[in-house]
């Protein structure tokens, strides 16, 4: 299951940051840049988590903790500049989860929401972002996929699928996670895209695509990428 995360910081650099190192890990990310539009986007669908910076254009970030926290027990995990001893104080009585003090690392910020996740019973654990098996290389984080010596160049659902069996490394993923993590919840019964794309895939990465060496097919379930 592919776990949402709304992320509400207004610098765009970091808000890119943060954005991007999340999708590499699977995570399914969406955005706001105000108080306003985090509220409306809560509104809408609660994520898994919420990634809260406090100082917004239109708003101090604190209200949402409050205002998430009278009606629901989401984890929401505070990133900010300020570091005051009072001020963390204050918003973890208020609810948040965690307070984590710019600038920070992403594999601190990663390590931090894996356990405000546990916390609520969500076990999550690193993926896998670097895939390495003979002649291949895929390198998720880089964006990257070598093959032979030579850069492959593939479109970006073929690369969203073959990340997602990187991140599942050496383990069988089923056809229903792979159509709702790559195309979506209403596609899981759409069994010929994925039939498509791994022929694709195969193609471009296999010597013999009838033979597959990395990319094996567990008959009736779904696909595994071999990690020996």
């Amino acid at each position: 299951m592919t776990l949402r995360v709304l992320v509400v910081e207004d610098d765009p650099a970091i808000r890119a940051l943060i954005q991007s190192s999340l999708s590499v890990e699977g995570f399914s990310v969406q955005t706001a840049v105000s108080v306003s539009e985090a509220s409306a986007l809560l509104r809408h669908a609660l994520p898994d988590i919420l990634l809260l910076d406090l100082g917004l254009p239109d708003g101090d970030g604190a209200v949402l903790v409050q205002e998430v926290r009278r009606h629901h027990s989401l984890p929401i995990l505070v990133l900010s500049a300020r570091h005051q001893e009072a001020q963390k104080v204050q918003l973890l009585d208020a609810g948040a989860d965690d307070y984590l003090v710019k600038p920070f690392s992403v594999a601190e910020l990663l390590a931090r929401i894996r356990v405000a996740l546990r916390h609520r019973g969500t076990s999550v654990t690193a993926s896998v972002t670097v895939h390495e098996l003979d002649d291949l290389r895929v390198d998720l984080t880089r964006h990257s996929v070598l093959c032979r010596g030579a850069e492959l160049h593939l479109t970006p659902t073929e690369f969203k699928l073959l990340a997602r069996l990187v991140r599942s490394a050496g383990r069988v993923v089923t056809h229903r996670a792979l159509l709702t993590d790559v195309w979506g919840n209403e596609f899981t019964e759409h069994t010929h895209y994925l039939r498509l794309y791994m022929g694709q895939l195969r193609a471009k990465i296999e010597l013999d695509p009838a033979e597959p060496r990395h990319l094996l097919t567990e008959t009736g379930i779904g696909y595994r990428l071999a990690i020996s």
